[in-house]
């Protein structure tokens, strides 16, 4: 059940603050805060300037943590994790399918990797901190989930979406109870077993698949179960 709900969070975000240890001053923590979007393996990843203190921190102690927590009027009742990792550049036969998979959620992005001497980090978890609310405290060995579609296929199913049923995304984004204004850009972005994020002008959200899913044929029937549902609710 933990494990379930901190996948959950995980899923369903995409900044958090980002602890490293302060490189200027020797034994204090030095906070920021980095948009972030998960691998093939369920692992957070970031992209971050050569410039900045947190990556000069990273790259003298990779010791580091990611903190995300669920939207919410009480910040204390709301859910929240600790990631605690080890952070290490992306290998480099792994760098394009992870940018490309980034770039879909982070479109400006593109422009920073490539002209301003950015680079991805990918955070191995060491262990998880979650805290699902009053009394509901618990650490997490970490688990790897791995994306059971290559990026090749992931970035099929996605373009179809977005180019041949765009005019379904507003109703899948109804299911979170979101109205999408039409002056507001949608698109799909990415897709894993448990369900798919889309993203609503600068906002990332997460709709969850009623079952797992393995294969482009279960997305797709998926997909069409969800959209009916969705019409259904607007009715």
């Amino acid at each position: 059940m933990i494990n379930t709900e901190l996948q959950q969070l995980l899923l369903q975000s995409y900044q958090g603050a980002l602890s490293t240890h302060s490189q200027h001053l020797q034994g204090y923590p030095f906070g920021s805060v980095v948009p972030f979007c998960l691998d093939y393996q369920g692992r957070a990843v970031i992209l971050i300037s050569e410039l900045a203190q947190h990556t000069k921190n990273l790259k003298n102690d990779s010791r580091c943590s990611l903190l995300v927590f669920a939207e919410g009027d009480d910040i204390q009742a709301a859910a929240r994790l600790t990631l605690v990792a080890d952070a290490v550049p992306v290998a480099k036969e792994d760098v394009d399918a992870i940018a490309q998979r980034y770039y879909r959620y982070f479109p400006q992005s593109k422009d920073f990797h490539k002209i301003h001497d950015f680079s991805f980090w990918l955070l191995q978890p060491v262990k998880y901190r979650y805290i699902g609310g009053f009394g509901r405290i618990h650490w997490a060995e970490p688990q790897t989930v791995v994306n059971p579609f290559s990026p090749e296929v992931e970035a099929d199913m996605v373009e179809h979406m977005n180019q041949d049923h765009a005019d379904a995304l507003p109703l899948y984004a109804k299911l979170a109870n979101i109205v999408v204004a039409d002056n507001v850009a949608i698109s799909m972005t990415g897709i894993d077993s448990l369900g798919f994020h889309l993203r609503i002008g600068e906002k990332i959200i997460y709709i969850s698949f009623p079952q797992a899913v393995n294969s482009p044929q279960q997305v797709r029937q998926t997909l069409v179960e969800l959209l009916k549902i969705a019409r259904q609710t607007g009715n």
